[in-house]
């Protein structure tokens, strides 16, 4: 637990709240990393259900309901908040990753003198008068992270900014967790029961949100296009509100697919969900950030088809480490399933190694983590 009365320098992360997802694991891996290396690590969102993980990496959390509102008053009201909070805490620098907090920050920082980071998490649409506008504040930080190199591009594009204020640092994973090795058969034959997997059919996976944009029903189309006996897809993500997740189940069973894919929810053990599976996919409609289920499946030694737009062209090298197949084509993603399934054990092995080694060499939580205290020092 951070000391308050500590005198080692305080950075302060913002984001809406602490549900679940890539932004909230980047925080708290953030996190982990400055107390590791004796700053105060702070955290101010609305909450949710990763802030006891938060707490066990040494950081602490600041409950602020309204940094989840996007409206004008919230945001003034945040400003305030967050320039209390800096005042009272000593916080040197504020690293924002979302944008409407990014907003009562950026207020913050410039009244507080504090220094003012952000991470450019997504490619954040602009599709009506004055978005980029709202866009542009997570490109207004004295350093600017971009999570990938598509969208350091994007950055360049739409922002015009100073290269000299711009930082490429990639998601990484933590490969002590996601290990084969690490986990235990019990993990497996857990999760086996509670997805109810058939015998004897190949697994498909797709991980991620509950999500127009992130491609169930493309691949339940692809999954329809496949003959009988069909693989396993399991869907595993936040269901949100749970009105999209009951249009796929009505969508499937329209489809003739009830017996052959569930909703999983949510994933809480990740590393032997991707472990279970014979296949994972990315399918995403609109261009990726980074991806980080993508590399998640990598390390793992996992076989995996992505969507070809964004992130994940970073990371997929066709043959090599992976496949890609057009966005939104069944056809095209029930083609490459085929194909993969239809290749020896041995070759789909060899492509799970050749990924597993170039995410230990390249996108590792360590090296993420690193190169943001290194952005952090920069202005400190």
């Amino acid at each position: 637990m951070i000391d308050p009365g500590s005198s080692a320098p305080a950075i302060l992360q913002i984001l809406p709240s602490m549900a679940s997802g890539g932004v909230e694991r980047g925080t708290v891996e953030i996190a982990e990393a400055l107390a590791a290396a004796g700053f105060r690590a702070l955290v101010a969102s609305a909450g949710g259900r990763m802030v006891p993980e938060l707490e066990a990496v040494g950081a602490r959390h600041v409950t602020m309901p309204s940094l989840a509102d996007k409206s004008p008053l919230a945001l003034w009201r945040n400003a305030a908040d967050l320039d209390g909070l800096v005042r009272r805490e000593g916080v040197s620098l504020l690293h924002a990753r979302s944008r409407a907090p990014a907003w009562a920050g950026l207020m913050a920082a410039r009244r507080s003198g504090a220094r003012f980071v952000t991470t450019y998490h997504g490619t954040y649409n602009e599709d009506f008068p004055g978005k980029r506008l709202y866009n542009s504040v997570m490109a207004r930080g004295e350093r600017v992270i971009a999570i990938s190199h598509f969208i350091a591009g994007l950055i360049a594009e739409r922002h015009r900014i100073d290269p000299s204020r711009l930082r490429v640092i990639p998601r990484g994973v933590d490969p002590r967790r996601f290990d084969p090795a690490a986990v235990e058969p019990g993990r497996l034959e857990a999760l086996r029961a509670a997805w109810r997997l058939p015998s004897r059919r190949p697994v498909l996976l797709l991980p991620a949100r509950i999500s127009r944009w992130k491609g169930q029903k493309v691949l339940l189309e692809a999954l329809a296009m496949l003959p009988p006996p069909r693989p396993f897809a399991v869907l595993l993500g936040d269901f949100g509100r749970g009105l999209y997740a009951e249009e796929l189940l009505r969508y499937g069973t329209a489809l003739g697919l009830g017996g052959d894919f569930t909703l999983a929810g949510h994933g809480e053990d990740m590393p032997a969900a991707l472990l279970l599976a014979d296949l994972v996919l990315h399918c995403s409609t609109d261009a990726e950030a980074f991806g980080r289920s993508v590399i998640e499946a990598q390390a793992m030694a996992r076989p995996v088809i992505a969507s070809d737009l964004g992130g994940p062209r970073e990371t997929v090298q066709e043959g090599e480490t992976g496949w890609r197949v057009p966005p939104g084509e069944p056809a095209a993603l029930a083609r490459g399933i085929a194909r993969v399934l239809a290749m020896p054990a041995e070759a789909r092995a060899a492509i799970g190694a050749r990924a597993q080694a170039m995410v230990r060499r390249t996108y590792t939580t360590a090296a993420m983590q690193r190169a943001t205290l290194a952005v952090y020092r920069e202005l400190l």
